[in-house]
């Protein structure tokens, strides 16, 4: 059984195409997955829960509260306890609230919760998900990294025929347990990764930092935890991320910090990949008191910080594999080249200030991968969890299986 012992949800939400649910459902429970069924209240009207209790083995969640059994349905439990969300249909009115932050029943408050990977199906008639509407949430859904499969051609309720039709179960399934299934050039190796920025003390109350938000290196370390690697991430402040299977985090504050931590878990990592924005500078003598404003100028000298990539090409061995990234304002692939030679690593990936739309705090990036072989390779504009799978990609094209 391909899913033995794996934890899945089953979202299912107000569309005609609920009544195959309980074909997933069956096939889910036949490949060895526990399969808890959250359904939402208008999803009922087309598939009972008494089907899809039965099919799955456990109670069929709908409600917070059950007022005839009194249990409470504690959404944060069920997004804690899921290896896999999949919700599947999802309507293009669920596919807007999800999108927007909407909790309107316990399905959302759970997606909410999920720190697991969420699979959604979409399934509603041509004209509604050739909405721009539709589109555009869709994209946003993307960008928050949840997988989304279909929906495919064919004949709809409606009688029309077009994009629209929900994926069916058996390749739902085909889905979920290739997303499972560990990839085995990282299968069990050690990752390590950094993300965010690092705050450098001008004072007890100041500091000097920048914009980066953590989010494309969390992206990174997420993929590699999916495919069964074990990964450390080194978080500078204010990065979104917590422990997760296969998934540790270490915060950290300053450039220093990163620098003891990373040092410390670098000899026993076969792959490394450095997403952080590390200060290149810190105050020289940060002031013991705040720092009271006066007339004229204030002079601050600035001493450069120790370089992390640096130090980890020096002592890198023939089976390490190290990326480094480079966010360049100009002459950018002549400096992200420079870079990738000068620290001897492996992979320099070169992000641009000039993209429009990517760059800090966006959900979106547009990378430039530089290899060590010299490969050059452009990436379009997309949400940072596919641009964490083309750079998760190109490194595992370099590891031995």
């Amino acid at each position: 059984m391909k899913l033995g012992g794996k934890k899945v949800l089953l979202g299912i939400t107000g569309s005609i195409a609920a009544y195959k649910t309980a074909e997933l459902t069956r096939l889910l429970v036949k490949e060895g997955a526990e399969v808890r069924v959250i359904m939402t209240p208008a999803s009922t009207e087309f598939i009972t829960p008494l089907t899809l209790a039965t099919l799955s083995r456990n109670p069929v969640l709908s409600l917070y509260h059950d007022p005839v059994s009194g249990v409470w349905n504690n959404h944060v439990e069920l997004g804690l306890w899921a290896d896999v969300f999949v919700i599947a249909p999802i309507s293009a009115n669920s596919i807007s609230k999800l999108a927007t932050g909407q909790c309107p029943d316990l399905l959302s408050a759970v997606y909410l919760s999920a720190k697991c990977p969420v699979i959604l199906a979409p399934a509603m008639d041509l004209d509604m998900f050739a909405h721009p509407g539709t589109s555009e949430n869709l994209e946003k859904l993307k960008s928050f990294g949840n997988q989304i499969i279909g929906p495919e051609k064919g004949e709809l309720a409606s009688g029309l025929k077009g994009e629209g039709r929900m994926t069916e179960p058996a390749d739902i399934l085909t889905y979920i347990i290739r997303a499972f299934s560990p990839h085995p050039a990282i299968e069990g190796i050690k990752v390590l990764v950094t993300a965010g920025p690092t705050h450098e003390a001008l004072d007890p109350v100041r500091y000097l930092t920048n914009h980066s938000s953590g989010k494309m290196g969390v992206a990174v370390a997420r993929t590699f935890a999916q495919k069964g690697a074990f990964v450390t991430v080194v978080a500078g402040p204010g990065v979104t991320i917590t422990n997760e299977k296969n998934l540790e985090v270490i915060h950290v504050v300053s450039a220093d910090d990163m620098f003891d931590a990373c040092m410390r878990l670098f000899p026993e990592s076969a792959v490394t990949v450095m997403a952080a924005a590390v200060a290149d500078y810190r105050p020289l003598k940060p002031s013991s008191q705040k720092i009271k404003k006066s007339d004229g100028l204030l002079t601050i000298e600035f001493e450069k910080t120790r370089d992390i990539l640096a130090e980890m090409g020096k002592i890198k061995s023939d089976k390490q594999f190290v990326a480094g990234f480079a966010l360049e304002t100009d002459n950018e692939l002549a400096n992200a080249e420079s870079k990738l030679h000068r620290k001897n690593v492996d992979l320099i990936v070169l992000n641009s200030m000039n993209s429009e739309g990517a760059g800090f705090n966006s959900d979106y990036n547009k990378i430039t991968i530089i290899e060590k072989n010299n490969k050059i390779t452009d990436y379009n504009l997309k949400p940072k969890q596919e641009v964490a799978a083309d750079i998760f990609n190109t490194i595992i094209s370099y590891l031995p299986l």
